[in-house]
Parts: structure tokens; sequence; C-alpha cells
């Protein structure tokens, strides 16, 4: 098993859900914003939520009769606790919190995609090692100190399949949980030898001198879906209609933003969210967005991940992925 090291806290309250009180008649989904429908659907605050904000804003939930309020979340395994008490309706996340949620038998279910990497070409995410580490490939990452944002999901897996894929020793490998805005200065420290980070911070690392090593998406699942839209098996029978309005929002808000002439619209959307530089939200590298489910994806993830003991089964995709 490989030897995990922290670097600092790990946030106690991974989401936030603001104006949820004791005094709250009503579940979320039962509220009212005049003729719309209020949703709360937790997200991560990063770039790829870009599209989510945009169709908010281009007015494609609305024209489904929904008002959507989006609640900062960690990560979607962190999200799962509030789904199952009705504080959120929706959440968006990367695959490892409904698999383990499966493992469970929560009654969490996967309706739709979000966002995957790139098949070819420049990729959403890298390993990017230190200068002074001398790190030049995927397997001389082996026994060196690794960063990624959250231990046990795609990064470490995907990563871990990289190097022994390479010829190294995957066991060996030290991951380290790092946020990804505080892995350039790790980094520099001499804390880390390598991290898992995505756009802005792959060319803001090269630019400095530090070694591209990998793409571990691309070098073992070309097009890996990154990120899911899940709900509960009892809201999908409970309140069937606002699933199937929300999916039909968001399987149009995904084409929306995947349209290039919209893309001046999605960039301003990381501007009106994020407090990231003017530049970097003009340039920083998007997703492929879209919204049905790659199973084959998912399905080598998850296989991945109990092969390196990061899930100790398969959770059971038939009863999980419940596309919308």
């Amino acid at each position: 098993m490989k030897k995990v090291i922290a670097l600092g806290l790990i946030a106690a309250t991974a989401i936030a859900l603001t104006g949820c009180t004791d005094s709250d008649a009503s579940s979320p989904s039962d509220s009212t914003d005049g003729d719309l429908r209020q949703v709360r659907v937790a997200a991560l605050p990063i770039t790829e939520t870009a599209a989510l904000w945009g169709g908010i804003k281009a007015g494609i939930f609305a024209k489904r009769g929904l008002n959507v309020e989006v609640l900062p979340a960690q990560g979607g395994a962190q999200a799962i606790p509030a789904l199952l008490n009705g504080d959120i309706d929706f959440a968006i996340g990367q695959p490892f919190g409904p698999f383990r949620a499966d493992l469970q038998d929560l009654g969490v279910v996967v309706i739709g995609n979000y966002a995957s990497s790139y098949a070819e070409g420049d990729d959403i995410n890298a390993v990017v090692a230190s200068a002074k580490s001398g790190i030049t490939r995927p397997a001389e990452l082996a026994g060196r100190r690794v960063a990624v944002n959250s231990l046990g999901a795609a990064g470490d897996v995907t990563i871990m399949a990289a190097v022994e894929k390479d010829g190294g020793d995957p066991a060996t490998i030290k991951f380290v949980e790092v946020a990804f805005p505080d892995a350039p200065a790790q980094l520099e420290a001499g804390n880390i030898d390598a991290a898992w980070v995505p756009e802005p911070f792959v060319t803001q690392l090269r630019s400095r001198g530090d070694t591209f090593i990998v793409a571990p998406y691309q070098a073992v699942v070309p097009g890996l879906t990154t990120l899911t839209t899940i709900t509960t098996k009892e809201r999908t029978e409970s309140d069937a209609k606002l699933v199937d309005d929300f999916a039909a929002a968001m399987k149009e808000t995904l084409q929306w933003a995947q349209d290039p002439a919209n893309e001046a619209a999605v960039r301003q959307a990381i501007k009106d969210n994020l407090q990231l530089p003017e530049p970097v939200a003009d340039s920083v590298k998007l997703p492929e967005f879209g919204w049905d489910l790659d199973r084959t994806s998912l399905q080598t993830l998850a296989e991945l991940a109990q092969k390196y003991k990061v899930l100790d089964k398969q959770p059971n995709l038939d009863r999980l992925i419940q596309q919308k």
C-alpha cells in the first residue's frame, strides 16, 4: 500500500449550504421564485462549473421553470450527505463520490455526464515535476512525493496506472494531498517532487522551468469522464418531473457550453464567479462538455481503483448509472 502524507488541514465542512436553517418549512425543491421552482445544486468552485453558471445566466433553466442556486462543494463525495438529507437536489462531482455511495447502497444515482478529458491534444490536467527533482518520465515518480488535490480519486488512480504502464512501481508513490493553488509553492519549497494540476497551473509551472511528465487521463483512459451529475434514486421516483426538467436543461446547457459561438459567455461566467486574473480566465483550458455518459470510461476507472486498492470492490453500474 502506498504511503500517504498530509500537508495541511482538510476542511471539516465540505459544503456550504447558506440560508438553510431549522426553521425552513419545506424542502429546497418545493420552494418557488415566482413561477420558477427553486433547485439547489452543489458544484465545485472551479472553471468547469462555468458551463452551469453560464447556462443559468443564458436562461436555459428558467425556460424549463427552474431557478437554480449553485452551492460550493469540495467534491462529489462531500455532497452525498446533503443529497441524502434533501438539503440539495443535485450535485456535480468526480465519479468516486457516487462509486463509494453505491458500494454502501445509499441510493445515489448518476443521471448524466458533465465534463470529460480530451482523448488527444492538450488535456485538462497533467503531472508536472520540479526541475530540481530530476524526474523526466512517469516511471520515475515511483518512490517520490506526488501531490493530488484529493486522495483516493481519479488523480492518484490514473497516476498509478501511468507509472506502472511506464515500468515503475505504483505502490511506492508517496501521495500528498495538496490543494491545486498551493501546489506551485509546495513544489518550489521542495515539500513535494511532482504535482497533478489542471490549467492554469500546468502552464504556470512549465513556464518557470518545471517539467511536464504525463497527462495521466490520456495515458490511461483517453476521454475519461471527469465530472458527473448525480441525485438520489428516491428523487427520480418521487419527483420525476423535476429530474426530467433538470436533466433536459443540463443537456441543453452542456451543448450550449460546447458550442464555440458561446465560448466568450462561458469564459465570462468564470470571471463573474471565480477570482481569476482576466488573462487566465480567457486562456484556461476548458473540458469537453457533454451530457451522455461513457459507461466504458467509468467501468475502466472503477476497475483501476479496485486494482490499486482505492476501492474494495466494484460499484454496481447497472444500479448506479441511470442516464436521463
